[in-house]
Formats: structure tokens, sequence, C-alpha cells
């Protein structure tokens, strides 16, 4: 197949505005609370480790496990787990003073969680949302990190705690990020959202993950950017009042792009018949977090197929306005797009 290679994204930037039908969830009743388990991790006396660590036991008798053996992955032998920690005490108490200046307070963000999660509640009553935030400190190249959907958010879940790594949240100009070592870990196409601002999104995105499992092998392109669109619809629909470059993790430049140019990059994609490849690695080259899409210009994002499978679900919930969440993420991806009549 021979790609038609249109550079969309040259330039032309547009303000736009989107109306919402926003539900008042202000009374649904959510319990979350946040702990600071780094703060009580590294001020911990490393002359009585091993007395330290029981009293962290004590007070994060679930979290606490989950730190050792699967953030720091600790050898299960006490004295490793000690020499571990002292360790990474030592090696990391400069990114503790960073957090902490960063984070004095985080109330603000608790409070945007906590919105996200009352409408979760809301669509989706029956859910099990988890109870309590932990923030930590952990190493840069944390394998759950590296293999995480979001991309290295450095979020992860337990049953009723959510753990929010703060060393991937310090802002997108923290010189750490630049650092050649740490940039072929994460590059500065993802390092850019290492930012207070997207924490939030991140947590939901967790819960979207527990909400919706997506099954894309072998499904054509088309049906997986209508995966994609449906969990960007349930992050829109969670997070309302945050901004979509946000939520899409583009540029607020590429996703004006986007909206001014959708109509060209879907012809894009119908031109060169690739709605209905299942070619993986053709695939990949509009479903992968990246820098942009070369076949639509160094001012594209990367992950295009997101934004244009989002459309399609919009347009979709838009002609069948009775329907709710629970029915989006219920009908196929291959329905949606035969029954949403999509043509911008």
């Amino acid at each position: 197949m021979k790609k038609i290679i249109v550079a969309i994204f040259l330039f032309s930037i547009v303000a736009c505005g989107n109306k919402k039908n926003i539900p008042d969830v202000s009374k649904v009743q959510v319990q979350l609370t946040t702990q600071r388990f780094e703060q009580d991790f590294f001020t911990i006396d490393t002359t009585q480790i091993d007395a330290s660590l029981q009293v962290l036991f004590n007070k994060y008798p679930v979290f606490m496990v989950d730190y050792l053996q699967n953030i720091l992955a600790s050898n299960p032998q006490p004295d490793t787990i000690m020499q571990n920690v002292k360790l990474f005490i030592n090696a990391y108490s400069k990114i503790y003073e960073t957090t902490q200046s960063t984070f004095a307070n985080f109330n603000t963000i608790e409070k945007e969680i906590k919105q996200g999660f009352q409408f979760v509640k809301y669509y989706f009553p029956n859910y099990t949302l988890p109870t309590q935030l932990v923030t930590y400190i952990g190493p840069w190249d944390a394998m759950f990190m590296l293999s995480n959907n979001t991309s290295g958010s450095g979020v992860m879940r337990d049953d009723k705690i959510m753990g929010i790594g703060l060393q991937l949240s310090l802002g997108n100009n923290f010189p750490l990020y630049k650092d050649g070592a740490l940039q072929a870990l994460y590059p500065a196409f993802i390092s850019k959202r290492f930012d207070p601002k997207y924490i939030t999104t991140n947590v939901l995105n967790v819960i979207i993950d527990d909400l919706y499992t997506t099954r894309n092998l072998g499904k054509p392109l088309v049906e997986q950017m209508i995966e994609a669109g449906k969990r960007l619809y349930l992050l829109d629909a969670f997070v309302p009042y945050t901004a979509d470059s946000i939520k899409t993790g583009y540029t607020q430049a590429q996703l004006e792009g986007c909206i001014k140019n959708e109509a060209n990059i879907w012809n894009f994609f119908v031109t060169n018949d690739l709605l209905f490849t299942t070619e993986p690695s053709i695939i990949k080259d509009y479903m992968t977090d990246a820098p942009n899409t070369p076949a639509l210009g160094e001012q594209s994002p990367g992950n295009i197929g997101q934004f244009v499978g989002w459309q399609i679900v919009k347009q979709w919930m838009k002609k069948n306005d009775t329907k709710k969440l629970e029915d989006l993420l219920k009908t196929s991806a291959k329905e949606i797009f035969e029954t949403s009549k999509y043509k911008p």
C-alpha cells in the first residue's frame, strides 16, 4: 500500500468552544482521604531502620508491601530490604525535597480527584472506587511505570488504594527530566506531561482501565480508533472541566490543529484505504504515543487515532441521545462506526 503523505498540520490555530451538559454531582457521596507516604518514608530513622519500617508497616499495611515489592523491587530478605531502603533514601533525598516544595499542599488535587470520582459514581453507581490516595516517590525505572497504559504516569491501584508517584509530576521544566539518561526512559513528548495538572486525569485513566478492558488484537484500525475514542469520551465525562489538551495529552496547538483539520484528517485515512487495515505496523503509526504522526506533518500529534475515534463516538452519542455511558461501552466499535455515519 502506498500512502499519500499529506502535511496537514502546517499552521493554523483556531480557538474553539465546547458546550457540555454537565450534571451536578456535588451531592454524590464519595469517601476519599490522602496519606503522604513519602513524608513518613523519607523521615524514618535510618539508624533504627528495622523498627522504623515496622512503624510504616503498621500505618500502611497494604501499600507498604506493594511499595517494597513492586515499586522498589526489593528482595524479600529483611537485610536486603533494609539496605535497599537506605540506598533509595540517600539517592532520592533531593527529589523528596523538591516534591515537598511542589506539593506542600495536596488539597486542591485531592478535591479534583474527588470530583472526578463523584462523576464516576454518578454514571456508574455500582462501581467500587478507591477510598484512599497515597502519595509516594518511586525510582525512575520502576517497571510498572514503563508498562502502564498512561505512559509512565506513576499511578497505580491496589483495591481501595490509589498510589500517586510524585517524582513523575514535578513540572515539565524540572531539570532532571532533560537529563540524557532519563530522556532515554521518558522522551520529551512523554515528560512534557510530567506536571501536577495531569495527575487527576492519570488517576481517572486508571479507573477507566478498570471499568473498561479493551481488546484490540486483530481489530481493524477504525475499530481501534473507536475503542480509544470510548476511553476519551469516558474521561471527558469524568473530568468535564479539564482542558481537552490535558485529556488527549496533545499540546494545545496540536489539539486545535486537529479540530480545524478534522475533515482533512478523515479524508487522509479514507484516501489511503487505512480504516480497515489490520496490519500492526501500520496501526502503530496512528495509535501509539509519539512526538507526531509523520504522514500528517511534524506539527501533528502522535496517537492521532484517538482523536478520530473520539469524534466518531461523540457523533454516535449525539445521534443516540438516550444512550448512557454503560450503553456506549456495551456497543461494539463496529456497530458504532456503521451507525454513526461519521463524515466531518
